[in-house]
């Protein structure tokens, strides 16, 4: 897509999930994901967030937190955040020490990503839950206004919590944005104020619906650095390569991660050759369900006009792009085809 000729301008930010390649092991993901926040950063991208999942042998990233703590000194520019945290798992309390710190540490770069989903199956989640006594208590809005009174000490008056300090006392607050995959997640984000984040390379059906509704509906919050207008970003799986035929190449290993996901296997990312092979002998479960597909896979031409036609479909100026791939030479070069393809710097 162009306008008066020119390329749409269009920001690209980073989800990364510590995959952990067959043959390799989950600290040599996590080191591969310095790597990568270093790369991007140099590279021009918004943002880099990380993911938080559990007891999974095919991602290593289970506290964001501390890996932002290391990434935010490893760069300069780039702004790092949470893609996301989980907050029912923790007390609001604690999340808003830990962001505050990370703020005071790299003030105007923090984002705080926050999400109601468990990051794992019914077992994590239930080990993770500090009281397994009482049945589920789904009070996310209740831990979301919460944590929001913390950062902008906007309890109402006579509330216990107000004269409480959210150490280190420092000025302003790390960016909260509302993430999701549902039409749920782009209600609470509108009806909170916040930036709202979409996972579409998790659940494609509802992507247009979820922005749509949430840029429709939104409502501007009061307190202090609130957005007055909605800002949305949904993050998608990309492959560049210099060919169309080396791209579907290495895609094969985010097929077969797909496939094994439907199938409860956690095991890590299968090289390309080893994956071809599995998608011969037990066919390819895939079944593409929403408007766009999960994964954007090609030359960067081919793949920057397809992220641009879609970035204006949704009236949204930034996307943020996660790969997957078994081999990180590979991964550091589709980011880096990517922001040739955008021109960022």
């Amino acid at each position: 897509m162009t306008v008066s000729g020119e390329k749409t301008e269009l920001r690209l930010s980073v989800l990364d999930q510590s995959p952990v390649a067959a043959g390799s092991s989950p600290g040599d993901a996590l080191q591969n994901s310095i790597a990568l926040a270093r790369k991007v950063d140099a590279l021009g991208y918004t943002r880099f967030w990380m993911s938080e999942h559990h007891a999974m042998d095919t991602l290593a990233c289970t506290a964001p937190e501390i890996m932002l703590a290391r990434i935010g000194a490893e760069t300069q520019r780039i702004r790092i955040g949470s893609g996301g945290i989980m907050l029912p798992h923790y007390s609001a309390l604690k999340v808003a020490e830990v962001f505050r710190t990370l703020h005071a540490l790299y003030p105007g770069r923090v984002d705080l990503g926050i999400g109601r989903a468990p990051g794992g199956g019914p077992v994590e989640a239930m080990a993770l839950k500090r009281d397994r006594k009482s049945r589920p208590l789904d009070d996310f809005p209740e831990q979301v206004a919460e944590l929001l009174a913390y950062f902008y000490k906007d309890f109402p008056v006579g509330h216990p919590f107000a004269g409480l300090k959210v150490s280190p006392e420092v000025a302003g607050a790390p960016d909260v944005w509302m993430l999701g995959s549902s039409m749920w997640s782009s209600a609470a984000g509108a009806d909170f104020g916040l930036p709202y984040a979409f996972a579409h390379f998790f659940s494609p059906v509802h992507t247009r619906a979820a922005i749509e509704a949430y840029q429709r509906n939104f409502i501007p919050a009061s307190r202090e650095g609130a957005r007055s207008r909605p800002e949305a970003i949904v993050a998608v799986g990309v492959i560049c390569a210099d060919t169309q035929e080396e791209a579907d190449y290495l895609h094969s290993s985010v097929r077969v991660l797909q496939r094994r996901i439907r199938t409860g296997d956690r095991r890590p990312i299968a090289a390309p050759d080893d994956a071809l092979r599995e998608l011969r002998a037990f066919g390819d479960m895939a079944v593409e369900e929403g408007e766009w597909p999960r994964y954007f896979v090609g030359t960067p031409s081919v793949v920057g006009e397809r992220l641009r036609n879609m970035a204006s479909d949704l009236g949204i100026g930034e996307l943020v792009v996660n790969t997957i791939t078994w081999d990180q030479a590979a991964r550091l070069r589709s980011y880096e085809l990517l922001a040739q393809e955008f021109s960022l710097s």
